[in-house]
């Protein structure tokens, strides 16, 4: 769900200088599975349709399910498939416990998650504890005071003016544009939407409605789910009373309508967010114990601060999420060197000592990491988010280096889009990075056997695609392949991490476990090419040649070839992954 990425997350990153040699030692210890692997995220009306309506469902993610096999991911993650009336496309949730006939039944995703099982593939649920449909028969049963649903919502009532006129309970507004209220005749009272106003917000502090979201939770992992990715937890509760929130002087928003106009102090990062969370978590670890002690692994988004965002772990007594998702690549951080090595330091030196990392560039609501940074910079940045320390998160088609589709003001759906209209939908519009999946260069890119799709298909489909680049010896989905055999190794998986910068472009790294082969990655982010370049400069004990293990498509060195670490040339966008002898 959410939004484009919030100002203070991203000028932490870039305020924050880290100057100097970076190192974090390695991991002790045995790890789990999530922590080994690569999480894929598939937005479900878009990976593929097998009934020819134009929108992906659960037969065609079922039966295309090898292709997460095939990458090496090891647990595919579906944005929401519940019964909703899709004014958020699944976000809307009108049953916790059902499946929304446009994806299928609950026999067909019963179907899925033994498939999944087959490959030896966890699939993880999207949740979404903030808030409703408005279509959800706890919110029906709301507005009509029908306990014990009363007050399932945020119910609030309303100010009148000194006119006798009635007014919303505070000045609040939508992430998705104007008022946060919203009035019902029947009841007499406004309801809270911190999103669209068919999403009333769900009452958290009411220790019913938490018994509801862990009861939908049961009902999932006994179907055989292996996690959730809990949405917009940041949200989840607003202060006492709905005080007026101030004005947001550093945004540089004038329009009283938009979001960024105020500074949301009292309906984000409630401290009782994290409380929900570990209350999720010990649901999780408890089905685990009592079932196969098999984790069942809680990923929680929230576009907050560094500080706020590592609250989100909990602590040693009470454990809240395994993962809360780390933004700070997902900024388009341009061709600054120093950019990155300040995000990942920044990341690395929060982690409380329980917490485990995690890198992503792109997901359903961040336009997609092509187009952010640059076509040619697709194979360096999976050679970042993969072979970092910690856990990868890959949005579909990130594996081909599938770009942002124009999507016209008619064919719009994304309700932040529509509700910004037709002069500023391309602004909000969360919809160019959704377009249908690219298997190969038939009608609609093989996506779907019928005359249309739900959302356009990228023209460049026709050489940007899954067939065409596995045909290729040298390409961008065969390149994922090797970084994430890569992965499998104990230096990438364990091994210490050491950063540094040459120049204003040049992003490097190594890895290195006892007695196992060391990785150097070299990421040119610059436009020119580099050349003499000498990493014994920089790093300490670096051998004086390297094995090219894996190279950009357009890289001039080979897999195999050995090169000379104190005279390197790396071109434009060029990454390159390299074999280091051990100490």
């Amino acid at each position: 769900m959410s939004w484009p990425l919030t100002v203070a997350f991203a000028l932490v990153v870039l305020s924050t200088g880290c100057h100097g040699d970076m190192d974090w030692p390695g991991f002790e210890g045995e790890l789990d599975w999530w922590q080994k692997a690569v999480f894929y995220q598939i937005y479900p009306r878009s990976f593929k349709d097998s009934d020819g309506d134009g929108i992906s469902d659960l037969k065609g993610i079922t039966n295309n399910l090898v292709h997460v096999y095939n990458l090496g991911a090891a647990a595919a993650w579906l944005s929401p498939i519940y019964k909703s009336p899709m004014k958020d496309f699944g976000y809307d949730i009108s049953n916790y416990e059902e499946i929304d006939p446009i994806f299928g039944t609950i026999d067909e995703f019963k179907a899925l998650v033994a498939r999944a099982k087959e490959l030896g593939i966890k699939i993880i649920m999207d949740f979404v504890p903030n808030h409703s449909s408005d279509q959800h028969e706890w919110f029906q049963k709301s507005i009509k005071r029908e306990d014990p649903y009363t007050n399932y919502y945020v119910w609030a009532d309303p100010k009148i003016d000194a006119d006798g006129n009635r007014k919303p309970p505070s000045n609040w507004i939508s992430v998705f544009g104007g008022p946060a209220w919203e009035f019902v005749e029947e009841r007499g009272q406004y309801y809270l939407h911190q999103f669209d106003p068919s999403q009333p917000d769900l009452n958290l502090t009411n220790d019913l409605v938490v018994e509801e979201l862990l009861s939908a939770m049961d009902f999932w992992m006994d179907l055989g789910v292996g996690g959730f990715r809990v949405d917009a937890v940041n949200h989840m509760f607003e202060a006492d009373g709905f005080p007026d929130e101030p004005r947001n002087n550093q945004s540089g928003v004038n329009d009283p309508n938009d979001y960024g106009y105020l500074d949301h102090i009292y309906t984000k990062d409630d401290p009782r967010c994290y409380g929900v969370i570990e209350r999720f978590r010990a649901r999780v670890d408890a089905f685990a114990a009592e079932s196969d002690n098999v984790t069942r692994v809680l990923m929680t988004e929230a576009y907050t601060s560094i500080e706020n965002a590592m609250k989100y772990f909990g602590n040693e007594t009470v454990p809240g999420s395994h993962m809360p998702f780390n933004f700070l690549l997902i900024n388009n951080l341009g061709r600054w060197a120093k950019n990155f090595s300040d995000a990942v330091s920044l990341w690395m030196d929060n982690l409380p000592e329980r917490g485990w990392a995690n890198w992503l560039v792109g997901n359903h609501d961040q336009h997609r990491a092509a187009t952010r940074y640059a076509p040619e910079l697709v194979d360096a940045l999976n050679m970042i988010i993969t072979l970092l320390p910690g856990t990868g998160v890959t949005y579909y088609g990130e594996e081909i280096g599938m770009e942002n589709t124009f999507v016209t003001w008619q064919e719009t759906q994304d309700p932040q889009g529509c509700n910004a209209g037709p002069d500023h939908y391309q602004e909000k519009s969360r919809d160019p990075e959704r377009t249908p999946f690219q298997w190969n260069d038939e009608p609609f890119a093989g996506f779907t056997s019928g005359n249309s799709t739900w959302l356009p298909v990228n023209p460049n489909y026709v050489k940007l695609n899954v067939k065409a680049q596995e045909l290729e010896t040298v390409s961008h989905i065969n390149i994922y392949k090797q970084l994430l055999s890569v992965r499998e190794t104990p230096t990438a998986q364990k091994g210490d991490l050491s950063i540094r910068t040459i120049g204003d472009h040049l992003f490097a790294f190594t890895r290195n476990y006892p007695d196992e082969e060391g990785l150097l990655v070299l990421v040119n982010l610059g436009l020119e090419e580099m050349n003499n370049v000498n990493l014994q400069t920089v790093f300490d004990k670096l051998p004086e040649e390297a094995t090219v293990k894996i190279t950009s498509i357009f890289s001039k060195v080979i897999a195999g070839e050995t090169v000379d670490t104190k005279d390197m040339t790396l071109l434009p966008n060029e990454g390159l992954v390299l074999g280091i002898s051990s100490e």
